[in-house]
Protein backbone atom coordinates (compact mmCIF):
# COMPACT_ATOMS: atom_id res chain seq x y z
CA UNK A 1 0.00 0.00 0.00
CA UNK A 2 1.47 3.41 -0.73
CA UNK A 3 1.29 6.88 1.22
CA UNK A 4 1.28 9.29 -0.68
CA UNK A 5 2.33 11.79 2.47
CA UNK A 6 4.86 9.48 3.34
CA UNK A 7 7.29 11.82 0.65
CA UNK A 8 6.67 14.58 3.22
CA UNK A 9 8.88 12.87 5.59
CA UNK A 10 12.39 11.20 6.60
CA UNK A 11 12.70 8.44 8.89
CA UNK A 12 15.73 8.61 11.08
CA UNK A 13 16.86 5.60 13.29
CA UNK A 14 20.06 5.42 15.16
CA UNK A 15 21.14 1.82 15.96
CA UNK A 16 23.77 0.73 18.26
CA UNK A 17 23.56 -3.28 18.53
CA UNK A 18 19.72 -2.75 17.45
CA UNK A 19 19.46 -6.09 15.22
CA UNK A 20 16.98 -7.66 17.10
CA UNK A 21 14.18 -4.29 16.84
CA UNK A 22 14.66 -4.31 13.15
CA UNK A 23 12.13 -6.85 12.25
CA UNK A 24 9.19 -4.70 14.42
CA UNK A 25 10.55 -1.51 12.48
CA UNK A 26 9.74 -2.83 8.89
CA UNK A 27 6.17 -2.19 8.83
CA UNK A 28 6.45 1.47 8.81
CA UNK A 29 10.11 1.73 7.49
CA UNK A 30 9.12 -0.72 4.28
CA UNK A 31 6.58 2.18 3.30
CA UNK A 32 8.32 5.22 3.82
CA UNK A 33 10.36 6.43 0.69
CA UNK A 34 12.85 8.48 2.58
CA UNK A 35 14.64 6.44 5.84
CA UNK A 36 18.13 7.04 7.14
CA UNK A 37 19.60 4.48 9.53
CA UNK A 38 22.37 6.12 11.79
CA UNK A 39 24.24 3.15 12.76
CA UNK A 40 26.96 4.18 15.81
CA UNK A 41 29.17 0.74 15.50
CA UNK A 42 27.30 -1.69 15.74
CA UNK A 43 29.13 -5.40 16.12
CA UNK A 44 26.21 -7.17 15.61
CA UNK A 45 25.60 -6.58 11.87
CA UNK A 46 22.65 -4.07 12.63
CA UNK A 47 23.99 -2.06 9.48
CA UNK A 48 24.04 -4.70 7.06
CA UNK A 49 21.16 -6.72 8.04
CA UNK A 50 19.01 -3.21 7.55
CA UNK A 51 20.33 -2.45 4.02
CA UNK A 52 19.32 -6.68 3.41
CA UNK A 53 15.84 -5.31 4.59
CA UNK A 54 15.51 -2.30 3.02
CA UNK A 55 17.48 -1.74 -0.06
CA UNK A 56 15.79 1.85 -0.34
CA UNK A 57 17.31 3.04 3.13
CA UNK A 58 20.22 5.16 3.31
CA UNK A 59 22.51 3.74 6.02
CA UNK A 60 25.14 5.96 7.80
CA UNK A 61 28.06 3.12 8.85
CA UNK A 62 29.86 5.72 11.61
CA UNK A 63 31.84 2.91 12.78
CA UNK A 64 32.35 3.96 16.47
CA UNK A 65 29.84 5.11 18.83
CA UNK A 66 29.09 8.80 18.07
CA UNK A 67 26.36 8.82 20.97
CA UNK A 68 22.17 9.35 20.55
CA UNK A 69 22.24 13.12 19.61
CA UNK A 70 25.63 13.37 17.07
CA UNK A 71 24.05 10.57 15.19
CA UNK A 72 21.03 11.79 14.79
CA UNK A 73 22.47 15.16 14.33
CA UNK A 74 24.26 13.56 11.10
CA UNK A 75 21.14 11.99 9.53
CA UNK A 76 19.16 14.82 10.03
CA UNK A 77 21.95 16.97 8.19
CA UNK A 78 21.01 14.87 5.07
CA UNK A 79 17.14 15.44 5.66
CA UNK A 80 15.78 17.36 2.29
CA UNK A 81 11.69 16.54 3.60
CA UNK A 82 9.71 18.90 5.46
CA UNK A 83 9.67 17.32 8.29
CA UNK A 84 11.94 14.31 10.03
CA UNK A 85 10.59 11.51 12.18
CA UNK A 86 13.02 10.34 14.74
CA UNK A 87 12.26 6.65 16.20
CA UNK A 88 14.38 4.70 18.26
CA UNK A 89 14.34 1.03 17.50
CA UNK A 90 12.25 -0.26 20.37
CA UNK A 91 9.57 2.10 19.34
CA UNK A 92 6.81 0.27 16.96
CA UNK A 93 5.17 2.77 15.05
CA UNK A 94 2.30 2.02 12.61
CA UNK A 95 1.97 3.58 9.38
CA UNK A 96 -1.55 4.78 10.47
CA UNK A 97 0.13 6.36 13.58
CA UNK A 98 3.15 8.77 11.34
CA UNK A 99 -0.64 9.32 8.67
CA UNK A 100 -1.92 10.62 12.26
CA UNK A 101 1.08 12.22 13.23
CA UNK A 102 1.11 14.24 9.94
CA UNK A 103 -2.42 15.45 9.85
CA UNK A 104 -1.56 17.26 13.32
CA UNK A 105 0.68 18.95 11.49
CA UNK A 106 -1.09 19.97 8.87
CA UNK A 107 -3.19 21.58 11.60
CA UNK A 108 -0.84 23.04 13.86
CA UNK A 109 1.06 24.63 11.13
CA UNK A 110 3.21 26.78 13.62
CA UNK A 111 4.50 24.15 15.64
CA UNK A 112 8.64 23.02 15.92
CA UNK A 113 7.67 19.29 16.84
CA UNK A 114 4.84 17.02 17.50
CA UNK A 115 4.93 13.39 19.24
CA UNK A 116 2.62 10.47 20.13
CA UNK A 117 1.35 9.42 23.02
CA UNK A 118 3.60 6.44 24.09
CA UNK A 119 2.60 3.18 25.06
CA UNK A 120 4.45 0.58 27.63
CA UNK A 121 2.11 -1.79 26.59
CA UNK A 122 -1.43 -1.68 24.92
CA UNK A 123 -3.06 -0.56 27.81
CA UNK A 124 -0.56 1.21 30.14
CA UNK A 125 0.08 5.11 29.27
CA UNK A 126 3.94 5.96 29.37
CA UNK A 127 4.46 9.85 31.02
CA UNK A 128 6.03 11.17 28.00
CA UNK A 129 5.39 14.72 28.24
CA UNK A 130 5.57 17.91 31.16
CA UNK A 131 6.68 20.88 31.31
CA UNK A 132 9.88 21.43 31.67
CA UNK A 133 11.29 20.45 35.20
CA UNK A 134 14.09 23.58 35.19
CA UNK A 135 10.79 25.92 35.71
CA UNK A 136 7.43 23.94 37.01
CA UNK A 137 6.59 20.84 38.31
CA UNK A 138 3.69 19.64 36.37
CA UNK A 139 0.80 17.82 38.14
CA UNK A 140 -3.02 16.91 37.09
CA UNK A 141 -4.90 14.78 35.08
CA UNK A 142 -3.48 13.13 31.45
CA UNK A 143 -3.95 14.98 28.22
CA UNK A 144 -7.32 14.00 26.71
CA UNK A 145 -6.54 16.00 23.22
CA UNK A 146 -3.61 18.05 21.61
CA UNK A 147 -1.69 20.14 24.18
CA UNK A 148 1.36 22.49 23.95
CA UNK A 149 3.87 21.02 26.66
CA UNK A 150 7.07 22.14 27.68
CA UNK A 151 9.19 18.42 26.93
CA UNK A 152 8.78 15.43 25.26
CA UNK A 153 10.44 12.03 25.51
CA UNK A 154 13.44 11.91 22.48
CA UNK A 155 12.07 7.66 21.17
CA UNK A 156 9.77 9.43 18.99
CA UNK A 157 9.71 13.07 17.67
CA UNK A 158 8.21 14.52 14.40
CA UNK A 159 9.96 17.94 13.91
CA UNK A 160 9.55 20.58 11.17
CA UNK A 161 12.33 21.22 9.50
CA UNK A 162 11.74 24.57 8.69
CA UNK A 163 11.12 25.76 12.31
CA UNK A 164 14.00 23.28 14.08
CA UNK A 165 16.48 25.47 12.23
CA UNK A 166 15.85 28.34 14.48
CA UNK A 167 17.33 26.28 17.29
CA UNK A 168 19.14 23.57 15.79
CA UNK A 169 19.07 20.50 16.51
CA UNK A 170 21.03 18.43 19.68
CA UNK A 171 23.64 19.44 21.83
CA UNK A 172 26.60 16.97 21.05
CA UNK A 173 28.14 17.53 24.30
CA UNK A 174 25.32 14.96 25.54
CA UNK A 175 26.48 11.49 24.51
CA UNK A 176 23.43 9.60 26.04
CA UNK A 177 20.32 10.93 28.24
CA UNK A 178 19.15 14.49 28.79
CA UNK A 179 19.65 15.55 24.80
CA UNK A 180 15.99 15.12 24.33
CA UNK A 181 15.59 18.03 27.80
CA UNK A 182 18.02 19.99 26.68
CA UNK A 183 16.23 20.35 23.03
CA UNK A 184 12.74 21.03 24.36
CA UNK A 185 14.03 23.39 26.68
CA UNK A 186 15.42 25.26 24.19
CA UNK A 187 12.55 25.17 21.68
CA UNK A 188 10.38 26.14 25.03
CA UNK A 189 12.81 29.06 25.65
CA UNK A 190 12.52 30.00 21.87
CA UNK A 191 8.72 30.12 21.52
CA UNK A 192 8.81 27.33 19.16
CA UNK A 193 5.39 25.18 20.18
CA UNK A 194 5.64 21.62 21.10
CA UNK A 195 2.48 19.65 20.79
CA UNK A 196 1.30 16.27 22.40
CA UNK A 197 -0.85 13.69 20.31
CA UNK A 198 -2.34 11.75 22.52
CA UNK A 199 -4.78 9.93 20.09
CA UNK A 200 -1.69 8.92 18.08
CA UNK A 201 0.15 5.99 20.17
CA UNK A 202 3.65 3.73 19.84
CA UNK A 203 4.17 0.98 21.95
CA UNK A 204 7.63 1.95 23.28
CA UNK A 205 9.94 -1.16 24.69
CA UNK A 206 11.82 1.20 27.02
CA UNK A 207 15.07 0.10 27.16
CA UNK A 208 14.94 -2.42 24.72
CA UNK A 209 16.89 -1.11 21.59
CA UNK A 210 20.83 -2.20 22.61
CA UNK A 211 21.20 -6.06 23.06
CA UNK A 212 24.97 -5.92 23.19
CA UNK A 213 27.50 -8.84 23.90
CA UNK A 214 27.91 -7.90 27.87
CA UNK A 215 24.86 -6.76 29.74
CA UNK A 216 26.04 -5.74 32.50
CA UNK A 217 28.82 -3.12 30.03
CA UNK A 218 25.66 -1.65 28.72
CA UNK A 219 23.58 -1.30 32.36
CA UNK A 220 27.41 0.13 33.45
CA UNK A 221 27.27 2.81 30.30
CA UNK A 222 23.27 3.57 31.08
CA UNK A 223 24.74 4.58 34.30
CA UNK A 224 27.76 6.18 34.05
CA UNK A 225 26.23 8.72 30.86
CA UNK A 226 22.77 9.42 32.64
CA UNK A 227 24.59 10.76 35.61
CA UNK A 228 27.60 12.89 33.45
CA UNK A 229 24.86 14.14 31.47
CA UNK A 230 22.60 15.03 34.66
CA UNK A 231 25.80 17.34 35.45
CA UNK A 232 26.29 18.64 31.97
CA UNK A 233 22.33 19.54 31.74
CA UNK A 234 22.34 21.51 35.50
CA UNK A 235 25.61 23.27 34.38
CA UNK A 236 24.23 24.51 30.92
CA UNK A 237 20.77 25.63 32.25
CA UNK A 238 21.40 26.78 36.26
CA UNK A 239 24.68 27.16 36.99
CA UNK A 240 28.29 25.57 37.83
CA UNK A 241 27.42 25.35 41.30
CA UNK A 242 24.77 23.69 41.16
CA UNK A 243 25.85 21.35 39.25
CA UNK A 244 29.39 20.79 42.24
CA UNK A 245 26.32 20.47 44.48
CA UNK A 246 24.47 17.88 42.89
CA UNK A 247 27.94 16.35 41.79
CA UNK A 248 28.47 16.36 45.94
CA UNK A 249 25.15 14.54 46.83
CA UNK A 250 25.42 11.70 44.25
CA UNK A 251 28.88 10.92 45.35
CA UNK A 252 27.72 10.22 48.98
CA UNK A 253 24.47 9.01 48.11
CA UNK A 254 25.94 5.97 45.64
CA UNK A 255 29.04 5.60 47.90
CA UNK A 256 26.15 4.68 50.89
CA UNK A 257 23.76 2.53 48.62
CA UNK A 258 26.35 0.74 46.51
CA UNK A 259 26.98 -2.13 49.43
CA UNK A 260 22.97 -2.77 49.68
CA UNK A 261 23.53 -3.56 45.89
CA UNK A 262 26.06 -5.61 46.26
CA UNK A 263 24.14 -7.64 49.42
CA UNK A 264 20.86 -7.51 47.40
CA UNK A 265 23.22 -8.42 44.86
CA UNK A 266 20.98 -7.15 41.51
CA UNK A 267 23.73 -7.62 38.79
CA UNK A 268 21.95 -5.09 36.35
CA UNK A 269 20.98 -2.67 39.27
CA UNK A 270 24.65 -3.16 40.69
CA UNK A 271 26.36 -2.69 37.20
CA UNK A 272 24.05 0.40 36.19
CA UNK A 273 25.28 1.97 39.68
CA UNK A 274 28.51 1.40 39.79
CA UNK A 275 28.28 3.22 36.57
CA UNK A 276 26.66 5.86 38.11
CA UNK A 277 29.43 6.46 40.69
CA UNK A 278 31.81 6.27 37.99
CA UNK A 279 30.35 8.83 36.13
CA UNK A 280 30.15 11.49 38.43
CA UNK A 281 33.41 10.89 39.82
CA UNK A 282 34.97 11.37 36.47
CA UNK A 283 32.78 14.39 35.66
CA UNK A 284 35.28 17.60 34.42
CA UNK A 285 33.23 20.78 35.03
CA UNK A 286 35.27 22.33 32.39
Amino acid sequence: MSYPAFSQVTIVVVTYNSAHCLPMLSPLLSVCPNVLISDNGSDDGTADKAQMLWTHVTVLAHGRNLGFGAANNRALAQVKTPFALLLNPDCEMTPQALLALLSSAEIFTDVALLAPQLMASEEKAEVNYRWPSAYWTSRGPAAEGPLCVGFVCGAVMLLRMERMALTGFFDECFFLYYEDDDLCLRLFQAKQPMVLCPDVKVLHRSRGSVRGRSPWRSEYLRGFHHAQSKLIFLKKHESLQAAQKLRRRLIWTTTLALPLRVILFSPKLLARMWGRWCGVLKWKAS
